[in-house]
């Protein structure tokens, strides 16, 4: 086993979102230039992020009660530049680096805000939980919440209520000069009336204006559909929609909030619509759609169906591994055991390779939250070399395309 996850990063990423780790009492963190754990609307984001060996990143569970059961723990060695190793049952692991914190988590917006409550980097990409609360929260006379989610848990602790545009293009600026960002990914929960596209499009036309980074927005499904011609025509790149569970019985109970309200079969088919503009409208920006699942929520397959539905109409799948989050009502469940989670995970990168699906091409990009499918390939046998190839050639050529296009930006905003 040791010897597996010491050749195989995919593993290690996986088992350590299965069980967690624990921190050794030489750790500083914050200290050593970390980034600290923050409860923000995101609710797995409230792990530890660190980089693994082959340049995968984690969000790894610390703060959950199963995390302090946990055979990883992490340690610093001796001296002034000692390196943070894993250790797996006592046994050293392999060395692993801190996500590094950018000079801007320690800085306020123009208007006194912790530029930490406005957004957050998962990863290498900016997330922003935009408007308020979920009303799944605020549900009356019950509320309907997702029976995993935190969002109406975490508001208020690390994560501002209120964020104005000038506010967001100011941590957008900073996170995209120290930190390189290439992604802006907006999150929101439900609201009545649909509201959530109209409350996002001022923020993506001032980025896409101003800053022309990639942009992603994860919303429940709009009524309209025609919307999404709408945000693909102003220049968003991906859009998700989380419907976290693809056995329906369970989604009712899991999810009633959205069974209530949207139902399972209207969020398959936001994604069938929004694969199918794949290749229509504007063509100078890229386009993707995500269907999201939680993993280990029923059984692995489930999963596997989900992901072989999601790839079938040309989005791609978003695989989250389920983490029992403290204040939640399933905290006292347990987390899936990894050898479960590897055949969902070896599945999805094998779905997505024989469909073609265009994983892995944009600049920048490493997740913290989730397996990304081209990380899985360390759970398959299988090679795809015709796809691998055509797929570095896209990665080459769309980089090449994109960072074109940012320097003209930059420039512009220069001479303006």
């Amino acid at each position: 086993m040791l010897d597996d996850l010491r050749t195989n990063p995919a593993l290690l990423k996986l088992d350590l979102y299965c069980k967690g780790l624990r921190l050794d009492d030489s750790c500083f963190i914050e200290e050593d230039g970390g980034r600290k754990i923050l409860r923000t609307r995101a609710g797995l984001g409230s792990g530890l992020e660190l980089i693994l060996p082959g340049g995968l990143w984690t969000n790894a569970p610390v703060s959950e009660p199963f995390a302090a059961r946990s055979p990883y723990v992490l340690h610093k060695g001796t001296g002034v530049k000692s390196q943070y190793w894993l250790y797996r049952d006592d046994v050293p692991l392999s060395p692993v680096e801190l996500s590094p914190r950018p000079d801007w988590y320690d800085a306020n917006t123009a208007t006194g805000k912790p530029m930490t409550r406005i957004g957050t980097l998962q990863g290498t990409y900016l997330g922003i939980y935009q408007a308020k609360v979920c009303e799944y929260w605020t549900e009356k006379p019950q509320k309907v919440n997702c029976k995993f989610c935190s969002v109406g848990l975490n508001l208020g602790i690390d994560d501002a209520d209120e964020k104005s545009v000038d506010e967001v293009l100011e941590v957008v600026r900073a996170a995209r000069r120290d930190s390189g960002i290439t992604y802006v990914d907006f999150n929101t929960g439900h609201y009545e009336g649909d509201t959530y596209l109209d409350i996002l499009e001022p923020y993506i036309l001032r980025i896409k204006e101003e800053l022309g980074l990639l942009i992603g927005v994860q919303t429940p499904p709009h009524r309209d559909l025609k919307r999404y011609d709408h945000l693909k025509e102003i220049g968003v790149n991906r859009v998700s929609f989380c419907f976290e569970i693809f056995n329906r019985e369970l989604f009712e109970e899991i999810c009633p909030g959205k069974h209530a309200e949207y139902g399972l079969d209207f969020y398959l088919e936001a994604i069938r619509y929004c694969a199918a503009l794949t290749g229509t409208g504007r063509s100078d920006e890229p386009w993707v759609t995500n269907g999201e699942i939680i993993a280990g929520l029923e059984p692995p397959g489930s999963s596997i169906r989900a992901i072989d539905w999601i790839t079938s109409v040309g989005a791609i799948p978003t695989v989250c591994v389920f983490r029992p989050l403290v204040g939640t009502d399933l905290q006292d469940h347990e987390p899936p055991k990894t050898e479960d989670m590897i055949p969902v995970f070896k599945h999805l990168y094998e779905s997505c390779m024989e469909k073609g699906l265009p994983i892995g091409l944009a600049p920048n990009i490493h997740v913290s939250l989730v397996m990304l499918p081209e990380e899985c390939r360390g759970f398959s046998q299988k090679r795809y070399l015709w796809q691998s190839a055509k797929l570095a050639v896209m990665k080459k050529v769309f980089g090449r395309q994109f960072e074109r296009k940012l320097r003209e930006h930059e420039k512009s905003a220069l001479t303006a």
